[in-house]
């Protein structure tokens, strides 16, 4: 649990200013679930230039609480919480400085989203929230003001988790909690955890990662693995002390984050999904008569495959399917084995290029669209999905046919700017899972996804 605050000060010498506003959020990792926002008077001036800045005067204040009076409602607020604050250094230093004042010590583990910022997203020009948010395409309102600011915090974090792939965060987060300490309940793991498509990943007591799994429910996934009894899910539930998850909305999001995050982490209790997923693929050749020929067979490291497949079944269902709806050759696609022409070419189905007598330039062209499609062959191009809530997307991003990573985008923000697109992304890595995956669910999903091709854009910016 997090408590995310943002303070604004009087100015003045250092450890003589006082507090004029405070906003503090208290997250989950997911969603805000309490929040304290007040003006407070300071009893002591303010620094015009923090007037010109904030906005907030000595008028204002006059009726305000005192810092007295709102620090019982700090302590609860935050009580059993990291703190997090944008400089937490500063906003710390005010609010220990203010509860010493009062003879009382508030002491507690902090984390800065300038510190974690610089780790997680490299080489930005200024790591100040303003620039910083507006580089992300993160939205603020009320800039200068607590509650603006702590609310920009929020996102700003809840992106930094995001972009986390090792866990750090989480996993610090989980070593402090004294509740993990203790002997877990099982009934009231499942019990905390929603219904929603992601990734979940379980802890043992010292936060350490010994499973990550993905699911469209994930709490009925992770209460399978808590009542199987087989042996390794028995082992499982007396090494697990916490399970967290990620909200990605997509599917393909949790799939992609679940394979990175396996090779990144690599659990105990993966290690049977450590291996490639995938055992067939399409492959392409030209035959002596110029026409491009599709095949199916065991992936190897020799050729690079279209598109991959889990099983022959699959493959051969897939092929099925592209001949149907393109009007190819069975022949030529290897669905059936003879010297004449095809069956489909029987029924006229089959234009004929089995027999020669479509031309093959005709033919190749309705091929190299699928070939050129699933393999992504240079292109540029984000595969958008849906978000984690209803004003969000997910973005997929693929660069000159090589998978780049993954983010989420508020729906006030253009997609098909560049920058901010590449700011949001969380890199991952290309291989040949990566490619299964996306090439997988483009197969299933290819009539309910928007893809956004950037090739254009790139030749209209060169």
């Amino acid at each position: 649990m997090y408590s995310i605050l943002d303070i604004e000060t009087t100015g003045g010498k250092y450890n003589e200013e006082g507090i004029t506003e405070i906003a503090i959020y208290k997250f989950d990792g997911h969603e805000v679930v309490d929040q304290f926002i007040s003006l407070i008077n300071p009893e002591r001036e303010i620094q015009p230039f923090v007037v010109n800045l904030t906005g907030i005067n000595s008028n204002m204040l006059r009726n305000a609480p005192k810092f007295y009076e709102v620090a019982k409602r700090i302590v609860e607020i935050t009580e059993g919480t990291i703190l997090v604050a944008h400089n937490a250094q500063f906003d710390y230093r005010i609010l220990r400085t203010e509860f010493r004042r009062l003879g009382f010590d508030f002491s507690k583990k902090s984390l800065c989203t300038v510190e974690l910022a610089k780790d997680l997203i490299p080489n930005e020009d200024s790591y100040s929230l303003g620039k910083l948010t507006r580089s992300l395409g993160i939205p603020v309102s009320d800039r200068h003001r607590a509650a603006g600011d702590a609310q920009a915090t929020v996102k700003l974090f809840k992106m930094l988790l995001a972009k986390d792939l090792e866990k750090n965060i989480i996993k610090e987060s989980i070593r402090l909690e004294p509740k993990y300490q203790m002997e877990p309940k099982l009934l009231d793991i499942i019990d905390s955890l929603p219904s929603i498509t992601g990734v979940y990943y379980m802890h043992n007591k010292n936060g350490d990662i010994i499973y990550i799994g993905k699911s469209k429910n994930i709490r009925k996934r992770v209460n399978q693995h808590f009542t199987s009894s087989n042996p390794k899910s028995k082992k499982m539930q007396l090494q697990v002390a916490a399970v967290t998850y990620e909200d990605t909305g997509s599917e393909l999001v949790a799939l992609l984050k679940e394979s990175e995050e396996i090779k990144r982490n690599k659990p105990f209790f993966n290690s049977a999904l450590k291996r490639s997923i995938f055992s067939h693929g399409l492959y392409s050749y030209t035959d002596e008569n110029g026409y491009l020929n599709l095949k199916v067979s065991h992936v190897n490291r020799k050729g690079t495959p279209i598109i991959t497949f889990s099983n022959m079944r699959s493959a051969k269902s897939f092929i099925t399917k592209l001949v149907d709806e393109h009007n190819l050759c069975q022949k030529l696609s290897g669905l059936h084995y003879t010297s004449s022409n095809c069956f489909n070419y029987t029924i006229k189905q089959c234009q004929g290029a089995c027999i020669d007598e479509e031309h093959y330039e005709n033919y190749n062209k309705r091929v190299l669209s699928i070939v050129n499609y699933y393999k992504f062959n240079n292109q540029s191009m984000v595969i958008v999905d849906r978000g984690r809530a209803v004003d969000e997307r997910s973005a997929v991003l693929i660069e000159n046919g090589m998978f780049k990573g993954v983010g989420f985008y508020n729906l006030n923000y253009q997609i098909n700017n560049l920058d901010v697109l590449q700011n949001i992304i969380t890199p991952m890595e290309h291989n040949r899972d990566a490619q299964h995956i996306i090439q997988t669910y483009l197969r299933r999903k290819q009539h309910k996804l928007k893809i956004v091709n950037l090739n254009d854009q790139h030749e209209t910016n060169s």
